[in-house]
């Protein structure tokens, strides 16, 4: 199950999708992000939606069962969310025992938000499979440069966004280490109801809270040591810049919402 988690993860590859501004990749998952929230349970817009993601993921050469495997980290977010739309919506019930009723409203809620979970999910992993950490930085950073003028720390929030990404399969690799040799001393993480599982993740827990602090102390001495002081003054050995592939990437941004719209506007169900 951990080797399964590849939030935060790098996919070297030489596609178009790797090659674009890591600015561009930023915006294009955010409005992708809130395209879908554009439209409320209508069937044709998600053929539009699902069409343009299967684009990205074809351009960017990340194999598809790499991307679904993402999935599984956020199964148990998805099966109580479609639990609560099925039996605390309301609308014509076509079953019922008790104070429980399923209605057809709510199992057609809980389809669309299934669906528009899994969507944003493969939508925002394409951003961290082909986009490097120190890129990542740099993107967040030129983003948000006019916050500066409001006194707001850019260059610090986006070291601590990079730096947390790139925690987050260091921290998946020591819990499966951890995980291992604890079973190896005959600890069980599967059996018993939940409860006992949440007892028997205690072992586990403290080991992995332990290595992430030493982590982080070896981290902030290593740039204290290289005499890190903040984003005051730094250059950019490759500053970033805007090429024609990206100024193609936008066009087809602002062709797919109209089409989203289009599509929206004209659709019956």
């Amino acid at each position: 199950m951990i080797r399964d988690i590849t939030i935060g993860q790098y996919y070297p590859k030489d596609s178009f999708i790797h090659k674009l501004d890591p600015r561009t990749k930023i915006i294009g998952t955010f409005v992708f992000i809130i395209s879908l929230f554009l439209f409320r349970n209508k069937f044709l817009p998600y053929v539009v939606v699902i069409g343009f993601l299967g684009l990205v993921i074809g351009a960017s050469q990340v194999p598809i069962k790499h991307i679904v495997k993402g999935l599984k980290s956020i199964i148990f977010l998805m099966v109580f969310a479609i639990v609560f739309n099925v039996f605390l919506t309301s609308g014509e019930v076509l079953w019922q025992w008790g104070i429980l009723k399923i209605t057809k409203e709510g199992l057609e809620n809980a389809g669309f938000m299934a669906l528009r979970l899994t969507l944003l999910i493969m939508g925002s992993s394409i951003m961290t499979f082909t986009t490097t950490p120190n890129h990542l930085t740099d993107g967040l950073e030129k983003i948000m440069n006019p916050l500066k003028r409001i006194k707001v720390p850019v260059h610090e929030i986006s070291m601590m966004m990079s730096i947390a990404l790139r925690f987050i399969p260091i921290l998946l690799e020591e819990t499966d280490k951890i995980m291992k040799a604890q079973m190896a001393r005959g600890a069980d993480f599967e059996s018993g109801n939940l409860i006992k599982k949440a007892k028997s993740l205690v072992p586990l827990l403290v080991p992995l809270f332990v290595s992430a602090f030493r982590r982080a102390n070896d981290l902030a001495m290593a740039m204290e040591a290289r005499c890190y002081r903040g984003g005051e003054g730094r250059t950019k050995m490759k500053p970033l810049k805007y090429r024609k592939e990206d100024f193609i990437s936008y066009l087809i941004l602002v062709l797919y919402l109209v089409s989203l719209v289009v599509v929206k506007k004209v659709s019956p169900v």
